[in-house]
């Protein structure tokens, strides 16, 4: 069961978001080669096409989500990561329903993503595929990676799950 946690919309200027999107790309860059690295640094999350949200425990950052509208009513997940020391509780599929429900508040209609392929991103892909999330080609900017897999899920009141 999840502890007790906070989901705001986060405007990028508080230390430990910034903290904790640094960790996301470090860890990121440190399981993938830079050129199937596709997270964003703190420079992209401030575009205005994006939504970024933080989850708090206590005042303390657990977690991060983002979503970037890129056509009309679609966006795609981004730089969905829970801190260390909240693995294992349930914060990352909280923030992803998050950004599920905001989304659909905003009119988004499907959501997209990439995610790794290799073993260190088994937990994510299962994450994602519990909340409804199908495999799927490249979509937007993407073109084929071995490293990569794409995934996608309809929302919005008539969607599963």
């Amino acid at each position: 069961m999840a502890p007790a946690l906070t989901i705001v919309r986060d405007d990028l200027t508080g230390e430990p978001t910034r903290r904790l999107i640094a960790a996301h790309l470090a860890g990121m860059l440190a399981n993938t080669p830079v050129e199937s690295v596709h997270a964003l640094d703190l420079s992209a999350l401030q575009h205005p096409s994006v939504r970024v949200y933080s989850a708090w425990v206590h005042g303390e950052i657990a977690a991060i989500g983002a979503f970037a509208i890129f056509d009309g009513d679609r966006a795609e997940l981004k730089s969905m990561r829970v801190a260390d020391a909240f693995l294992g509780q349930g914060l990352g599929r909280a923030m992803l329903m998050h950004l599920v429900r905001e989304a659909g508040a905003a009119g988004i209609r499907s959501l997209w993503l990439e995610t790794g392929s290799g073993p260190d991103f088994v937990a994510a892909r299962s994450l994602y595929e519990s909340a409804g999330f199908v495999a799927c080609a490249p979509f937007a900017d993407y073109r084929p990676d071995p490293l990569s897999v794409f995934m996608t899920r309809a929302i919005g009141a008539d969607a599963m799950p």
